[in-house]
């Protein structure tokens, strides 16, 4: 296991992109974005319009997901593979690791998301069955939720904060938390092995992929009717919502595909193939114009037109990305 984060080993400032290829730089596209590197343990900041690197930061083992906060100020990086259970903060126009939170005996960290305020994310632990709420200020664990799921993996959390969904791998449910009162309030029945998960701003509906049947599945929270939405995945990786809930993004890793639906008729829009990539996190611009995609298989995040469903650009990563968020901060001239 990596150790703590020190200035000597946990900061590289770096100047890195495809020299030469014309694909580093995204013009037009502003912002920074925080990626994490599952292999390499590290999580790299890099600069969207120019696509330079601007740090590469130690994270503890096998580190999958992050999120950001809404003023894009701090990340927080959850270290699934690590021994000792932990969120790594990340500041980022500092460019260095704030702290490392211990999460004690809640192991196996991964889905993870701000509340609203900036001040408590939501993470699920595998292996103690709890989504935590953890405040990043003083590193403290303030509810423990449990899911009463095995292997509750990804979550995902409505506009309205009231709620956060989780999908239970081992057990074929997603799992409704009402935070009011403290614990599960809903299991739902989906097929099988189910991973990805995202939830409508609005909090009508769940979507989720099952990677046993390439099923995404729809459910309906005012009726609790589970409904197919999409077929033919090999292994439907993430569900991603736009921010305003109509289009969702969702990353077949297996097939190399991504495809675009439409969440109201439940039609694809169309999709972008990158065979032998393995497209993994993916996140959008606040306003939803552009998407980011991590191709794990090539070190790579791909710059994308949401409406054109269009590549703009490359920018490089190292070590088999993963997670990826979007600052609107801009930290270079």
């Amino acid at each position: 296991m990596r150790g703590k984060w020190s200035l000597a080993t946990g900061l590289v400032l770096c100047s890195l992109g495809f020299a030469g290829t014309g694909k580093a730089q995204v013009p037009g596209v502003g912002g920074t974005l925080v990626v994490v590197n599952k292999g390499a343990s590290t999580a790299s900041i890099i600069d969207v319009t120019s696509g330079r690197t601007l740090a590469t930061l130690s994270t503890e083992n096998g580190p999958h997901e992050v999120a950001m906060s809404s003023d894009g100020r701090l990340a927080v990086v959850t270290n699934y593979e690590s021994s000792t259970p932990s969120l790594t903060v990340i500041d980022v126009a500092g460019l260095t690791v704030q702290k490392v939170i211990s999460l004690g005996r809640h192991g196996r960290p991964h889905g993870i998301a701000f509340l609203p305020g900036d001040g408590i994310v939501a993470v699920t632990t595998e292996q103690s069955g709890h989504v935590l709420l953890v405040d990043i200020t003083d590193g403290s664990i303030q509810q423990e939720l449990p899911t009463n799921g095995r292997v509750s993996h990804m979550l995902a959390i409505p506009s309205s904060a009231t709620h956060i969904f989780t999908t239970d791998i081992r057990d074929g449910t997603v799992t409704e938390i009402t935070l009011s009162e403290g614990g599960p309030t809903r299991k739902f029945e989906v097929p099988s092995a189910p991973e990805a998960i995202g939830v409508r701003p609005d909090g009508s509906e769940v979507w989720v992929g099952s990677n046993n049947t390439g099923l995404i599945s729809v459910i309906d929270l005012a009726t609790g009717d589970v409904e197919t939405a999409q077929v033919g995945f090999s292994f439907p990786y993430r569900v991603m919502f736009s921010p305003d809930g109509r289009t969702a993004i969702i990353p077949d890793l297996n097939s190399g595909e991504v495809r675009f639906v439409d969440a109201d008729s439940r039609d694809e829009l169309g999709a972008l193939r990158f065979p032998g990539a393995g497209p993994e996190g993916v996140t959008f611009t606040a306003d939803g114009s552009t998407a980011f995609l991590a191709l794990s298989d090539k070190d790579q995040i791909v710059v994308i037109d949401v409406a054109a469903r269009r590549v703009l650009g490359r920018l490089a990563s190292v070590g088999r990305p993963d997670g990826v968020a979007h600052s609107a901060l801009t930290l270079t001239d």
